[in-house]
């Protein structure tokens, strides 16, 4: 997916930490439809890819929906990224891999994860059992901020908590109770 965060760190630089050089001189420019559409196309080709070799039927099935809503948006690219934040994806919570059983595979690659020796699962905040490889669920997360699963809003949910907590911290004292 090298090729996937390229394009997207093209279309959308990350300004945090980024030099002058690396920022956009123009701070109202906005992705053009034909690069949008080029970022969605790859992950449906990887989606597809990861389809045709699907172990299970749920998992083709899932593969399939998950390349269908990506063809709406390169058929009609939105004008900004919904995704979240590459900050956001990397505060997503980490599962032990002592907590991973055998059999607990990957949604989206189908892969078991103690195949892996070096495993990076992590759990998303819509559900407890909504477990992806970071790998696969990354670049998802970042073009679309849903839960390939239940399609639930990730970045709303983490903003709302955020904002409860700057609530509580200008009143820790209980003063304004």
């Amino acid at each position: 997916m090298a090729t996937f965060t390229s394009q997207l760190h093209q279309i959308v630089p990350e300004t945090s930490g980024a030099t002058p050089q690396q920022e956009h001189n123009n701070p109202h420019a906005v992705p053009n439809p034909v690069e949008v559409a080029a970022l969605y196309r790859l992950l449906q080709d990887q989606m597809g890819t990861l389809a045709t070799t699907a172990p299970t039927d749920e998992n083709r099935d899932l593969l399939r929906e998950l390349v269908e809503a990506l063809e709406v948006d390169v058929a009609n690219p939105p004008m900004e990224i919904p995704g979240v934040s590459q900050e956001y994806v990397d505060s997503l919570d980490r599962v032990a891999r002592k907590t991973l059983k055998a059999d607990d595979t990957c949604p989206i690659c189908a892969e078991a994860y103690l195949d892996d020796k070096y495993c990076l699962v992590v759990e998303l905040p819509c559900h407890h059992s909504h477990r992806f490889d970071l790998e696969c669920v990354g670049p998802w997360l970042r073009s679309k901020g849903t839960c390939p699963l239940c399609r639930k809003e990730l970045a709303k949910k983490k903003e709302v908590a955020k904002a409860d907590e700057e609530e509580d911290e200008d009143d820790m004292d209980g003063l304004y109770a």
